[in-house]
C-alpha cells in the first residue's frame, strides 16, 4: 500500500515536484551523516586533480617499504592524505609533514567514513587512487593505472574502477601465474587452480601460497621483476567476474558521488563493507570493476596469513624494498 502511494506521488503532476524535493533533502543529510566525523585533519594539499588516500594506522612495520614506495612514485601533480580509522598516529603524522602529505585521523572506527571525509576534504580531486598500508606498489604505478583506465574506456566496457593485479589477491594471483605459465606447479604444490575467491580459493588463507606469490622458492618474480615485465605488453585490461579485493584501486569522483558515499554504521567498522558496495555498484550500474594486466603491485596478507607474512616479511625484506 505504501509503495502505491510513493508511485502516486511521483507520478502526480501537484505533488512530483515536492517529492523530487524532498527526496534531495533526504539524500543531502544521509550524505551529511556520511562525512561528519571527530577527530584531526592536517591539510597540506595543493587542490591536484589526483589523490591517492592510504588506509593506515595498524601495521607500523611495513610503512618504512609502503611509504616509501609511495613516496618515491608518486606523481609531482598528485594530493596524497594518509587516513587513520580509529587511531591517531605520531608517526604517520611525523611521516606526513616529512613528505608534505595530508594526514587525517577520525575518533570513530569506520573505514567508509574516513574514505569519504578524506574524499570530501579535497572537493578537487577527479581521480582518487586508494591504497591498503600493506600495499607495495611499484614502478609509474600512478601513470600506468591512469594510462589503463583512459585505455579500457575505449572498449567495450564502461570502467567503474581500475586495479592492477595484486600478487596475493583471489582474481590476480590467478591472472599472474596463468601469465607466467605456472598452473600445473600450482596445482602440484596447492590443489586446483580456479579463478576464485574467499573459501573457494586458498589465496586469502594458506600463508605459503602467499609466500610463493611473494617470490619464495623462486618461481614467482618479485612485483618490481613481474611490474616492468607486463608493463611492456601491449595494453589490456579485463572485468573482474566475481567480488574483488580493493586494497589498490583507481576510480573517479564521480563514482563515489554517484554511491551516494560510502554508507557508516555506528555498529560496526566497516570492514569489507566499503568493498562489498563498490563491488556492487558497479556490477549492478555496468561500471565495471577492471584490471589491467600490465601493472603489478604486491599484498602483504589477507589476516588468516598476517602473522607467518609478518615473520617473512622481516625475514626477506629484499622481496619488499
Amino acid at each position: 500500500m505504501l509503495g502505491r502511494v510513493k508511485n502516486i506521488l511521483k507520478r502526480h503532476p501537484m505533488t512530483s515536484g515536492l517529492y523530487k524535493r524532498l527526496k534531495e533533502i533526504r539524500d543531502y543529510r544521509i550524505k551529511e551523516k556520511r562525512i561528519g566525523y571527530h577527530g584531526k585533519f592536517v591539510d597540506r594539499s595543493h587542490g591536484a586533480d589526483i589523490l591517492c588516500i592510504v588506509l593506515a594506522g595498524y601495521k607500523e612495520y611495513t610503512y618504512s617499504d609502503v611509504l616509501g614506495r609511495i613516496k618515491k612514485y608518486q606523481k609531482d601533480d598528485m594530493d596524497v592524505c594518509l587516513v587513520s580509522s580509529g587511531v591517531s598516529s605520531e608517526q604517520l603524522d611525523i611521516i606526513c609533514a616529512r613528505n608534505g602529505w595530508s594526514y587525517l585521523s577520525t575518533k570513530e572506527n569506520h573505514v567508509g567514513l574516513v574514505q569519504n571525509v578524506a574524499i570530501a576534504k579535497h572537493p578537487k580531486a577527479k581521480y582518487i587512487f586508494k591504497l591498503d598500508e600493506d600495499i607495495f606498489i611499484t614502478e609509474n604505478y600512478f601513470d600506468n593505472m591512469l594510462k589503463a583506465y583512459e585505455h579500457a574506456q575505449e572498449g567495450n566496457y564502461v570502467p567503474g574502477v581500475m586495479a592492477p593485479l595484486i600478487n596475493v589477491n583471489g582474481y590476480s594471483y590467478a591472472k599472474i601465474l596463468e601469465k607466467l605459465n605456472l598452473c600445473q606447479v600450482y596445482e602440484e604444490k596447492f590443489g586446483t587452480f580456479k579463478y576464485a575467491t574467499g573459501q573457494a580459493t586458498a589465496i586469502e588463507s594458506n600463508a605459503e601460497l602467499a609466500k610463493f606469490m611473494w617470490g619464495k622458492e623462486g618461481y614467482v618474480p618479485y612485483i618490481d621483476e613481474l611490474n616492468r615485465k607486463f608493463s611492456h605488453e601491449p595494453l589490456c585490461e579485463n572485468p573482474c567476474s566475481f567480488r574483488f579485493s580493493i586494497g589498490a584501486i583507481l576510480f573517479e569522483r564521480k563514482l563515489w558521488e554517484d554511491m551516494g558515499f560510502f554508507s557508516v554504521s555506528k555498529s560496526s567498522t566497516g570492514m569489507g563493507q566499503d568493498e562489498k558496495e563498490i563491488d556492487t555498484f558497479c556490477y549492478l550500474n555496468s561500471r565495471v570493476l577492471m584490471v589491467s594486466e600490465n601493472v603489478v603491485v604486491g599484498h602483504l596478507s589477507f589476516s588468516l596469513q598476517n602473522e607467518e607474512m609478518k615473520q617473512f616479511y622481516f625475514a626477506h625484506p629484499e622481496n619488499f624494498r
